[in-house]
């Protein structure tokens, strides 16, 4: 993909973001779609209640809208079914995220979607996903990066995609806790996965585009995200940029490499499961409060802080993902 392209796909994204958000945001005030803070969580966040969610909306619309303008206007190549599947997990987890966020804020439900409802939401859309790869033949088996070394899973690489889908959209469900947490670091994340796809899969060129129309849908949402946030994406964005993150990873055949990228997702859900382990099991806390980020704060780091240094963790793990792949 050429640099003009690239430049284009990135504008064009950040541009629909940046102008739909004075008249979007205004309108989430006006309805009252205002965030609900947990009373369990840090204090310093209360003052963060009734600031607009369902942000995630603006992404969803900037990616898709940028896709469809770019795939008909500026790609050559001929369109691909997984330009398709990658618009229906950021859509379809996008629709089941909006719900949740409705419920929350329309309803007064702290929780929204009961973790049975979300679940059974996930494996539905992830079974679609699966099964149309299935119908084209797509290869099963995952590969060790930055070695030729190859695993042939066969019917069980569907086990693995519908894990991926699911625990992607969880684990970055999980980091978003503050001001432009979440939207940085994935903008790192997207941006990692468009370099490499762009670097050893020049035939995905539409699901480079469809990264790097992400990374502009972030960064035009960052300029109102970012602390103190004027907007939050809710799990309208959270679920959606999990899901797609790792449908990016599958249709490149970079599963693995999704583990290493996402680094600061995996570490999030970690802290989680060590915490509901240990507390479980032991009737103690292993971190001040979970996910990580929240530790941090506890600690006494300002949100700026604690926001930043995991944004330079997530632009290391990319790095070291890069590398992993592009060296060895």
């Amino acid at each position: 993909m050429n640099l003009y392209v690239v430049i284009i796909t990135i504008a064009i994204s950040f541009l629909i973001t940046v102008l739909l958000s004075p008249i979007f945001i205004p309108f989430l005030r006006r309805l009252k779609f205002g965030q609900s803070i947990r009373t369990e969580g840090p204090k310093s966040h209360m003052q963060k209640t009734g600031t607009p969610t369902m942000g995630g909306v603006m992404i969803i619309i900037s990616t898709a809208v940028t896709v469809l303008i770019m795939m008909f206007k500026f790609m050559e190549s001929s369109i691909s079914y997984s330009i398709w599947l990658l618009l229906l997990v950021l859509i379809g987890y996008g629709l089941l995220g909006f719900l949740d966020d409705f419920i929350k804020v329309a309803m007064k439900r702290n929780l929204g979607l009961t973790s049975k409802q979300k679940l059974a939401g996930q494996l539905v859309i992830a079974i679609i996903f699966y099964i149309t790869l299935y119908l084209n033949d797509f290869p099963t088996y995952i590969g060790i990066p930055g070695t030729s070394i190859q695993w042939e899973l066969g019917h069980f690489y569907g086990l693995l995609v519908i894990f991926m889908l699911v625990g992607a959209s969880n684990a970055v469900n999980l980091t978003d806790g503050l001001d432009g947490l979440l939207a940085g670091t994935a903008v790192v994340a997207f941006g990692a996965f468009a370099l490499l796809a762009s670097y050893h899969f020049p035939e995905y060129e539409l699901v480079t585009m469809f990264a790097l129309a992400t990374v502009g849908a972030l960064l035009g949402f960052l300029v109102f995200n970012a602390h103190p946030a004027k907007v939050f994406m809710g799990d309208t964005g959270s679920l959606s940029l999990g899901a797609a993150i790792a449908g990016i990873a599958i249709i490149t055949k970079m599963e693995i490499l999704l583990v290493i990228i996402g680094g600061v997702f995996v570490l999030e859900t970690l802290s989680v499961i060590i915490q509901v382990i240990s507390f479980k099991t032991t009737g103690k806390r292993v971190f001040k409060m979970s996910p990580l980020h929240h530790h941090f704060e506890l600690l006494g780091w300002s949100e700026w802080r604690v926001v930043t240094t995991f944004w330079i963790c997530g632009i290391v793990f990319a790095v070291v993902g890069i590398l992993i792949e592009v060296t060895f």
